[in-house]
């Protein structure tokens, strides 16, 4: 059964309907230029609301510090640190927080796929960002499936980029990918999470 993430949670409605959908992962996004940025405090009392969930709460970050990682897990508890970062960087934040570290990647090519040895517990893989855009990820473009379909990391991955409830069972078909990761494609405008789109989301994937 694939593994399902919905990522930018950043509302009560949004995290109950990841629940009850039966979602694998939450993502609270700790950048703030993203419209789906949250504040510690405002993760905090989100990740607590259905504690006896098996869902694991998943922090996004872009180059972050150690005292900046370290000041969020002081307001809320994380199960994994997802990270645009380097190799290098993963392997410290690995290191020094004790938790598995996914690194998030963008591909055009078999180039960009990691090495075997890398440290990191697992990668979201999408496409690049497009020029000009201000985020390092989560700007809703489609990667390259076929080429996916030959990525076979060593690490378990996540597909991301363009994902929704109508294309997810294909994506899903064409890449071979064990889970998948969405954001703005269960939203019905930037940052603003629909439940309904999100259980859709999750049915599809788990159909697929």
């Amino acid at each position: 059964m694939s593994l399902v993430k919905i990522c930018g949670i950043n509302s009560p409605a949004a995290f109950d309907a990841a629940v009850s959908g039966g979602a694998d992962y939450v993502g609270f996004v700790f950048f703030p230029p993203s419209p789906r940025y949250v504040t510690p405090a405002e993760a905090s009392c989100l990740s607590t609301r259905h504690e006896g969930a098996k869902l694991l709460r998943v922090g996004l970050f872009v180059n972050p510090g150690f005292d900046e990682v370290d000041s969020i897990l002081q307001a809320v508890s994380l199960d994994i640190l997802q990270v645009h970062a380097s190799p290098a960087s993963v392997a410290a934040l690995r290191d020094r927080f004790g938790r598995p570290v996914w690194r998030q990647i963008g591909v055009t090519s078999e180039e960009d796929f990691p090495g075997q040895d890398e440290i990191a517990d697992g990668y979201v893989v999408e496409a690049k960002p497009p020029p000009g855009a201000t985020r390092p990820g989560g700007n809703a473009v489609q990667a390259d499936w076929e080429l996916l379909s030959r990525f076979r990391p060593a690490k378990p991955w996540l597909l991301a980029g363009g994902l929704r409830p109508e294309n997810v069972a294909e994506a899903l078909r064409v890449t071979g990918a064990p889970g998948v990761d969405v954001s703005s494609g269960v939203e019905t405008a930037p940052g603003r999470k629909s439940p309904e789109l999100i259980r859709a989301f999750i049915e599809a994937a788990r159909a697929g």
